[in-house]
């Protein structure tokens, strides 16, 4: 028979702190993907979708949805770090945009793991401090967040 391999995320006892995790490829946001993200979250930000108006306010064009860049940001890191392996996110905390994503940027993320104990009340399961950043394809910072999240043990996932 031939050898099965499963794609999955890291479990807890895998995951090491201060190491950078690398999420590749990166995402090229186009202007389908920001105006399909903003009317789907019923955002009608003008900033988001009507160009002439954007035109003359201060980045002179719109800006991705910051809300997409944040699913997107936290979204790359899923078949790395945690496809399978989760048991929930509990929490985001120091969310930051610092410099806007455009239409056609790339956003290239990669995470840190900040912390991680086992959970007191859960066993077979701990509790890890994730911060992901977003950086464009010009290396410029343009999302930061930290995320607390439940992760399974090995051998106790279900």
């Amino acid at each position: 028979m031939t050898r099965e391999v499963r794609q999955r995320g890291l479990y807890y006892e895998e995951l090491e702190l201060d190491t950078r995790y690398l999420h590749r490829p990166g995402r090229t946001l186009t202007e389908a993907d920001n105006v399909l993200f903003s009317t789907l979250t019923m955002n009608g930000q003008a900033l988001h979708l009507d160009a002439a108006w954007s035109a003359d306010q201060p980045f002179g064009q719109r800006l991705v949805n910051s809300m997409m860049t944040l699913a997107v940001l936290v979204g790359s890191s899923v078949d790395q770090l945690t496809q399978g392996t989760i048991v929930a996110n509990l929490g985001f905390t120091d969310v930051r945009f610092p410099h806007p994503l455009f239409h056609g940027d790339t956003l290239y993320s990669s995470t840190v793991v900040l912390d991680k104990r086992l959970s007191a009340s859960r066993p077979g399961q701990g509790v890890v401090t994730l911060e992901h950043t977003g950086r464009n394809q010009d290396d410029v910072v343009v999302a930061t967040a930290v995320r607390t999240v439940l992760f399974w043990c090995r051998g106790a996932a279900r």
